[in-house]
């Protein structure tokens, strides 16, 4: 099967709310502009075109049809979408590649989260006949799994203020939150939803992000330093709360095992609340030497149905400009790290 790489990256400002439709057409306008002209690649090269998003956020049935407008009319295209974040359409392109069907991909994900009321929309992905009825926000839910964690002495209030303060130190100009801050500052902040503050909450926030593949026949000449894929695998687990460890995650364990996981310099992981990325840089195995979230990660924008694919573009880009040589990106879906993707990438000479 053909080997495939990523050889393009685009995003929008990370934002707490737009002014756009829900459909995202907007936002991807210019990033798609973005991407094409950075690989120099017309329209109509493009093999095929996937999408993430959710008609639950968007409020509308069908919403990834409208955001094909951001394409165009003509060209006819070869496109497909997944109902979840477009890290999950990345995986479809990428099989779409190594099978030989086409030679490039563009994968693109964006999410409206201002345009309603985000952690009951959330409500809704939970089992419908016990747990989505009694209608428990998403933000209510990882308090609960955060206080699992500190009750059994897994992690402390002061670890995850770390968490927040670092990846506030890390972020760059198109991150929503920024700038130098002091755990003990945070932690002098009052409850959200009690044992989470603000700070170790991501932020509701609209935007999008775009990555294009390449299979090895046409990845070099798309860019000097294409971020090879050289694993990527997802897991998922029950979607009861109560029927799994909430201090574990073996689906991001066996994903990462499968991957190839190992010797990785970068972790861009997608955790949307602080005490996550611990269970995570865990679940990985990741050591005090790897770089985690250098971009700022989710903590510091986190639009829905996009950030998981920023992961892997944030990730991507570390490989593409020489800073690193082997990277791995991280996506989740679902409540609690229900649902798990681990891609790991590298640079060639």
């Amino acid at each position: 099967m053909a080997d495939v790489a990523v050889v393009g990256f685009a995003q929008a400002p990370n934002v707490r709310a737009t002014h756009g439709t829900t459909n995202g057409v907007e936002m991807l306008v210019p990033i798609f502009r973005e991407v094409l002209d950075s690989t120099r690649l017309r329209t109509e090269d493009i093999g095929f075109w996937c999408s993430g998003s959710s008609d639950y956020l968007a409020g509308r049935a069908f919403s990834f049809i409208a955001a094909v407008d951001a394409i165009g009319a003509f060209p006819p295209i070869n496109e497909s979408h997944v109902e979840m974040d477009a890290a999950w359409a990345l995986y479809e392109a990428w099989v779409k590649i190594r099978t030989g069907e086409v030679d490039t991909a563009l994968v693109y994900g964006f999410g409206k989260s201002s345009a309603g009321d985000l952690r009951r929309t959330l409500a809704l992905q939970l089992d419908p006949y016990t747990a989505a009825p009694l209608w428990p926000d998403s933000v209510s839910i990882a308090g609960l799994q955060a206080r699992l964690g500190l009750d059994a002495g897994e992690w402390t209030e002061q670890d995850m203020a770390e968490v927040a303060a670092r990846s506030r130190a890390a972020a760059g100009p198109g991150a929503q939150i920024s700038g130098q801050v002091a755990a003990a500052d945070l932690l002098a902040e009052p409850y959200l939803a009690d044992p989470l503050r603000k700070h170790d909450c991501a932020p509701i926030t609209d935007g999008a992000a775009v990555v294009v593949l390449a299979s090895a026949d046409r990845a070099r000449e798309l860019h000097e330093r294409p971020a090879w894929i050289t694993g990527l695998e997802h897991r998922i687990e029950s979607g009861s709360i109560g029927a799994r460890d909430l201090l574990r995650s073996p689906s991001t364990t066996a994903a990462a095992e499968a991957a190839g996981a190992g010797d990785v310099e970068v972790a861009e992981l997608h955790a949307p609340f602080t005490h996550q990325e611990i269970v995570l840089r865990r679940a990985i195995g990741l050591g005090e030497d790897v770089a985690i979230n250098p971009s700022g990660g989710p903590l510091c924008g986190n639009p829905m149905f996009s950030a998981g694919l920023s992961r892997i573009g944030e990730a991507a880009s570390r490989v593409m400009s020489g800073a690193a040589r082997r990277v791995l990106a991280h996506a989740t879906s679902g409540p609690a790290l229900q649902q798990n993707l681990v891609c790991v990438m590298e640079g060639r000479s």
